[in-house]
C-alpha cells in the first residue's frame, strides 16, 4: 500500500482534500492545485466558499488572481462534506483555539469524524493545525481508526504549519516544512506528499516531537517578546532609550536576536500556543510552566500599560481619557495583514473605551468589518481624521501610516511602535 500511495503522489494522481480554507488551509490547497494535484478545498462557513467561487481571497497573501488560477487547474471550493469522498491524501487545517484557557479540539475531532466516514485503506491523513504533542496519536488516530480500516491500512502524520501572513520574503515553498508519521511508512507517504509542495522537508521522529516543534517555535517569540516589553518599561524608568539599545544590540553577529516591544501579542499562534504546551505539562506531569505563566503575564498588560501612558500624556495636557477623541492606528495583529485575531489593538480600545474615550480605528488593511465584535468604527487614514483627534495611538506599523502625514496633522501622539522614529512629532514612545 505504501508503494501505491507514493506512486499516487509521484504522478498527481492522488486526489487530495484540504480541510479548512483559512490562511492555512487556503494556500496548502490552491499550492497542491498549482503542482498537479486534483484537489478539494472544504470549508464549514459557507461565507468563505460563497467568497472563493465568486473569486475573492479573504486570504491577505492569496491573490485573487491566485485563486483564479487554481480555479482553472481544477481547484474545487465547497461546503459539502459529500466532497471529501474517495480521498487519498486529506489534510486537517482547522482552528484550534483556547477556550476558558483549555485547548479547543472540536474543530480537529469534527474533521477526523468526517474523513473517518470516508477513510479507505492506503489514504493519508495530515494534521496540521496547532495542538499540544500526543494530539495525533492519542485523539485523531483513534478518531479515524473508528472507521474500521485498521490502524497500519491507512497513513497519518502531523505537519505543522509555518505560515507567517504578510512576511514577503518566506512563504509555504520556501519555508522548510516539518514532516511526522506515526511510523516509518507514514512518514515516507507524508513527506513524499509535502515535498511536492515545498522546497525542503525536514522529518522528524515522532508526531508528537512535530507537534513540539511548532509549540517551541512560538513559545520561544512569545517569552523574547515579554522580556523586551518588560525591560521597555523599566528602560524608560530608567531614562534609556529602550529602541536604540535594541538596534545596536542587533550588529552582534552571534548569540542576539532581534525582538521589539509593542502593546501585546495577537494573531493564531502567540497568544495561544505557548498555553497549549503549559496545559499539557499540567495536565500530564503537574508541573508549571513558570516561563509561559510569565511571558502570558507581562504580555497580556501591555494593553494596560499603553492605557496608562496615554491617560498620563493626556493628564499632562490637563485632559482627562473621559470624552478624549482618541484615533488607534492599526487593528490588525501585525503589520500588513487583515488578521485581527487576538489583536491587542482591541484590548488598548477596551481599555480606553472604559475609560471614557471616544475611540476609533484606521487600518488600511481591514476595510470593512462584516464579522460581529468590533465595537468601534473603522475611518480613513487622513489629515482630518488625525487633526480631529485629541490624541493618536500607533498600535501597528503599516507601511500605509506615512509618518511624515501622521507628525504634522496629528496634536498629540503615542506611538508604540517606534513607527515615527525618523520624523519629529509631537508625543511620546513606547
Amino acid at each position: 500500500m505504501r508503494d501505491l500511495a507514493l506512486g499516487r503522489i509521484a504522478d498527481r494522481s492522488a486526489r487530495v482534500v484540504v480541510v479548512g480554507q483559512g490562511y492555512v488551509g487556503l494556500p496548502v490547497a490552491l499550492r497542491a492545485a498549482e503542482v498537479g494535484f486534483q484537489v478539494v478545498g472544504f470549508d464549514v462557513s459557507e461565507d468563505r466558499i460563497a467568497s472563493l467561487r465568486s473569486g475573492h481571497s479573504y486570504v491577505g497573501d492569496v491573490s485573487d488572481d491566485h485563486l483564479a488560477r487554481a480555479f482553472a487547474a481544477g481547484y474545487v471550493a465547497t461546503d459539502d462534506p459529500a466532497s471529501l469522498a474517495d480521498f487519498d491524501v486529506a489534510v486537517i487545517s482547522v482552528p484550534t483555539p483556547l477556550v476558558d484557557g483549555l485547548p479547543d479540539l472540536t474543530a480537529v475531532e469534527s474533521a477526523g469524524a468526517m474523513l473517518a466516514e470516508r477513510l479507505r485503506p492506503g489514504a493519508c491523513v495530515v494534521l496540521e493545525s496547532t495542538t499540544y504533542p500526543g494530539t495525533t496519536d492519542e485523539v485523531l488516530g483513534p478518531l479515524l481508526a473508528s472507521s474500521g480500516v485498521e490502524v497500519g491500512d491507512f497513513f497519518l502524520g502531523y505537519s505543522p504549519e509555518r505560515i507567517d501572513p504578510g512576511n514577503l520574503d518566506h512563504g509555504l515553498v520556501d519555508t522548510p516544512k516539518v514532516v511526522s508519521g506515526t511510523d516509518a511508512d507514514s512518514l515516507a507517504v507524508v513527506d513524499a506528499f509535502f515535498s511536492t509542495l515545498v522546497d525542503t522537508t525536514v522529518p522528524v521522529g515522532s508526531c508528537a516531537e512535530a507537534e513540539l516543534v511548532k509549540l517551541l517555535e512560538n513559545t520561544f517569540r512569545h517569552v523574547n517578546i515579554a522580556l523586551v516589553n518588560e525591560i521597555a518599561m523599566f528602560a524608560r524608568e530608567l531614562g534609556v532609550d529602550v529602541w536604540s539599545a535594541i538596534d545596536a544590540a542587533a550588529t552582534k553577529p552571534f548569540g542576539f536576536m532581534r525582538f521589539t516591544p509593542g502593546p501585546g501579542v495577537g494573531g493564531h499562534c502567540l497568544p495561544i500556543d505557548p498555553s497549549y504546551l503549559a496545559w499539557r505539562v499540567k495536565q500530564h506531569l503537574g508541573r508549571s510552566f513558570r516561563f509561559v505563566e510569565l511571558a502570558n503575564d507581562v504580555n497580556q498588560h501591555m494593553p494596560d500599560y499603553v492605557h496608562d501612558r496615554v491617560a498620563a500624556m493626556l493628564n499632562e495636557r490637563r485632559k482627562s481619557v473621559n470624552g478624549s477623541r482618541v484615533l488607534l492606528l492599526g487593528l490588525a495583529y501585525k503589520r500588513s495583514t487583515s488578521d485581527w485575531r487576538e489583536s491587542p489593538s482591541v484590548a488598548v480600545a477596551d481599555r480606553l473605551a472604559a475609560s471614557g474615550a471616544e475611540v476609533r480605528f484606521c487600518d488600511p488593511h481591514i476595510p470593512q468589518i462584516n464579522e460581529s465584535g468590533l465595537r468601534f468604527p473603522l475611518v480613513a487614514f487622513d489629515s482630518a481624521e488625525l487633526g480631529d483627534s485629541d490624541l493618536v495611538v500607533v498600535l501597528v506599523d503599516h507601511p500605509e501610516f506615512e509618518p511624515g502625514v501622521i507628525a504634522e496633522h496629528a496634536p498629540l501622539v503615542f506611538d508604540a511602535k517606534n513607527h515615527l522614529r525618523n520624523v519629529e512629532f509631537r508625543g511620546d514612545v513606547l
